[in-house]
């Protein structure tokens, strides 16, 4: 359903045009995730949920992918008007 925008967020990835806001980087601690685990997760999973901000009224997108020690994470992420993929959060499900 979303496969353009998944699209879009993997290319991000790929050419290292995104960007980890201070929230996800210390959620990505506590879950002893790393930043290629992140990475994988973009790549290799799929949208399974769209949410709209309730402050800034942008959409954000739940990407449910494997950590590279087989367990399941949601990255939250959004695109930027500048196209870059900024990682809201992250969390183990």
């Amino acid at each position: 359903m979303y496969d353009r925008i998944l699209k879009r967020m993997q290319e991000a990835i790929r050419n290292r045009q995104y960007i980890m806001t201070l929230h996800a980087e210390e959620e990505m601690d506590d879950d002893d995730l790393s930043i290629f685990d992140i990475e994988r997760i973009v790549l290799t999973g799929k949208i399974i949920e769209r949410q709209k901000d309730q402050i800034t009224k942008e959409w954000k997108y739940l990407i449910k992918g494997e950590s590279f020690s087989n367990e399941l994470v949601v990255v939250v992420a959004k695109l930027s008007v500048t196209g870059n993929l900024v990682i809201i959060t992250v969390f183990k499900i």
